[in-house]
């Protein structure tokens, strides 16, 4: 069954710039964003921005009835997944295929307990460095959206449905036959990039080059790789590398979202990267003193706002 309609739900960095990549491509009506009705009246009144360029995007509340949306997208933050599931209810049909491209490692099972594991696909998004600022959105590389069936080392029809939507709308993906790898892989990356940037200020560039934040941000991505293995998930030195490598091609100017949440003085996702990270090193017994301290220290940027 093709897939001919779109809802994403959430505009953050992430879902505008996937929401005016599909706009281009798509007919009004055929890419759904569900807002709620005072956020679509600040939309309209203020405007979107995407590179300079104003987004031209067709709204719907979760109230109306439409016909159910044959992919849905979520792009909100974490805190915000359980209201975006509800959400979505009036878009979810018989045949609707789901995606998160959230950060962490649970939003998948979260939105699986609602609608079910066979609607879910398994998803990053990575290689982005968009900042948003205001109603702006500004971006150098789109990145691109990595995904596939929870079950490694295979490719269903439901993954093969989704990639031939994306190759036709010339949306950059990946498919990749290890999702909890990849997942676990991201979640290592963020831990570092993320806290470390929001810590030491600044953006991309001050992890980019040796020093303090760079060191730190090495240390906490380190302390996934045992967690990850006690998860059942083999992260090695060169996974590191790989993820290290994903960050060389970022521009420097482009910030990580938990910094860009600290200057926007707006709760940050902490609790889904140190805390996550704290949390399982409890469980196993592992020490996690440089996530400890990460997670100190951003609570300590947030008490301020």
């Amino acid at each position: 069954m093709e897939i001919k309609t779109v809802a994403i739900i959430g505009l953050g960095a992430l879902g505008i710039l996937y929401a005016n990549h599909f706009a281009k491509r798509m007919a009004p009506g055929d890419l759904r964003i569900i807002a709620d009705q005072g956020r679509i009246e600040k939309y309209r009144r203020e405007s979107l921005y995407c590179n300079g360029e104003k987004c031209e995007f067709f709204f719907v509340t979760p109230e109306e009835k439409t016909t159910p949306a044959d992919l849905i997208i979520f792009t909100v933050k974490y805190n915000g997944l359980k209201g975006a599931i509800v959400a979505v209810k009036n878009q979810v049909g018989e045949n609707t295929l789901i995606l998160s491209a959230l950060n962490g490692i649970t939003s998948e099972a979260i939105i699986s307990e609602v609608y079910g594991p066979e609607k879910v696909l398994y998803a990053v998004a990575q290689g982005m460095d968009a900042v948003k600022e205001g109603n702006r959105l500004t971006y150098a590389h789109k990145g691109f959206l990595c995904f596939g069936d929870r079950e490694p080392g295979k490719v269903s029809e439901k993954v093969k449905r989704v990639a031939d939507f994306f190759t036709q709308m010339e949306f950059p993906y990946l498919v990749d036959t290890d999702m909890p790898k990849r997942l676990w892989g991201k979640l290592m990356l963020n831990v570092g990039v993320n806290q470390a940037v929001a810590v030491y200020g600044a953006n991309y560039g001050v992890i980019q080059t040796e020093g303090e934040a760079r060191t730190t941000m090495i240390a906490a991505m380190r302390e996934v790789i045992p967690l990850a293995a006690k998860e059942g998930v083999t992260l090695t030195e060169e996974d590191l590398n790989y993820w290290l490598e994903v960050l060389s091609k970022l521009s420097p100017e482009g910030k990580p979202s938990m910094r860009q949440d600290i200057e926007a003085k707006r709760p940050t996702e902490v609790e889904l990267f140190a805390g996550t990270v704290i949390e399982l090193g409890k469980k196993y017994g592992i020490p996690t003193p440089v996530n400890q301290s990460l997670y100190e220290q951003i609570k300590a940027l947030e008490a301020q706002y």
